[in-house]
């Protein structure tokens, strides 16, 4: 069990200084944001970790903002550090403030999730989830216990934003939080539900990959051949319903472009240093390999450093048999079954229980291309779909200042579509200004 300490710590304004880290991490001193953490513990063997930063905007007060959930990917990746430090957070991993933070424009809760991921932690491997039902049960004990015991948010516009396979997880998380607060078991006022270049249909993705390199240049015909061949595998696969099997055709289909684009990187095409880690030798476990190309890479050293180092220490709660990130690959792996299962109705049962629904993604991804995207939206069996795809986009420029297109935004009812431009999979790190205007447009705070 968890001591009940870990529950609710919170920390005052606090000043952040070279002596209060002493590990060589520089920041400018600047005040803080006002800040909660704690654990929750969701099942007897099991603790999932949460971060709460206030909005800090000098213009208005945190009740004047929307709250923000934020979820990774992986599944195994950490909000409470990569999400946090690498993208949206008040402070980048070199502890310097970010101009483009989310909280400008709202409040941001982080929550390390599954059971296992950065802070938080499994006792034995039967705690680990293994699909998306376990992760959604997990999820809402530690949202019941956040708006029953943080009370001053209860009745705050609540938004869940997402990337990558947390936009899976996100999709049934908001479908089940909406269920709860209809039933009156979580106070809150739950408004939508933000998936970021998310693995809402894996099989959509994957057959997009080959006309996708193919348009830009990275496979030439017989490259597309191989690639749409090893697609086509996968789709028989999960045809058959061999989930597991799909899996392991992902990985080989994986090794495939890299060998005919000479290492491209999966989450951002323009980007040289590769992400995909190409390195990967031969002799390890598909799995393995598809844990290093999509978990890994987002515990780099400078941020474990980080996260094992200052910020545990500043933090004072985390278990020391607990190491940020140690539980990962048990994380993923975990999941296998569960990874090419598409989750299309989930987002059809949003729409129709008129839950908002934001899908946005990145141009330059290839992960979850764009077009792999906006083909499984277009088999969404919403009624109100022909009327969206009837709308013409409009064009989006990311301050008033420049007149270049930064993205695309379609919009009808309950359903929005964002085409990020020059953003990979992580848009906020590649866009961070587009970004936070598309926070605010989702929130309804600039229109």
């Amino acid at each position: 069990m968890v001591p009940k300490q870990y529950l609710a710590v919170v920390s005052p304004l606090l000043l952040l200084s070279l002596a209060a880290f002493s590990s060589g991490f520089l920041l400018k001193e600047s005040k803080e944001p006002k800040q909660a953490w704690g654990y929750v513990p969701v099942r007897s063997n099991a603790s999932m970790f949460w971060w709460l930063y206030y909005a800090d905007n000098p213009a208005k007060n945190f009740t004047e903002l929307p709250l923000i959930l934020w979820l990774q990917g992986g599944p195994g990746a950490s909000g409470c550090g990569y999400g946090n430090f690498e993208e949206i957070g008040p402070l980048d991993a070199d502890l310097k403030p970010r101009r483009t933070t989310w909280l400008q424009a709202a409040s941001v809760l982080f929550i390390d999730n599954p059971v296992g991921t950065g802070y938080s932690y499994a006792n034995d491997s039967s705690a680990y989830a293994t699909d998306l039902c376990m992760v959604t049960s997990d999820m809402m004990v530690v949202l019941r216990k956040f708006f029953s015991s943080r009370t001053e948010f209860q009745k705050i516009p609540f938004y869940i934003f997402s990337e990558s396979y947390g936009g899976k997880m996100a999709a049934a998380i908001a479908l089940e939080l909406h269920k709860a607060v209809q039933a009156e078991t979580i106070k809150c006022r739950f408004l939508g539900v933000a998936l970021g270049d998310s693995w809402i249909s894996p099989l959509d993705s994957v057959l997009s990959w080959g006309p996708y390199l193919y348009s830009t240049s990275y496979l030439d015909d017989k490259g597309l051949k191989e690639v749409t061949g090893a697609a086509k595998k996968i789709l028989n696969a999960m045809n058959n319903k061999e989930y597991k099997l799909a899996t392991l055709l992902w990985s080989k289909a994986e090794d495939i472009i890299e060998e005919n684009t000479n290492g491209v990187n999966f989450y951002n095409i323009l980007t040289p240093e590769t992400s995909s880690l190409i390195s990967v030798t031969s002799e390890l476990t598909p799995f393995l390999k598809l844990f290093q190309r999509h978990v890994q890479y987002q515990n780099k050293d400078k941020l474990s450093d980080l996260m094992n180092g200052p910020i545990r220490k500043k933090l004072k709660i985390i278990p020391d048999r607990v190491k940020w990130g140690g539980q990962a690959q048990d994380v993923f792996t975990h999941m296998a079954e569960d990874f090419m299962k598409h989750a299309i109705d989930i987002v059809d049962d949003l729409l129709e229980a008129n839950v908002n629904v934001t899908v946005y993604n990145g141009q330059l991804d290839l992960i979850v291309s764009t077009i792999g995207q906006e083909a499984w939206v277009r088999k969404l069996k919403w009624p109100k779909l022909k009327q969206f795809s009837d709308q013409k986009w409009q064009a989006l420029y990311a301050c008033s200042k420049t007149e270049e297109t930064a993205a695309f935004v379609k919009s009808y009812d309950n359903l929005a579509f964002y085409w990020i431009l020059k953003a990979g999979h992580m848009v906020p790190a590649d866009q961070g200004d587009m970004a936070l205007k598309m926070v605010r447009m989702v929130t309804r705070q600039d229109h």
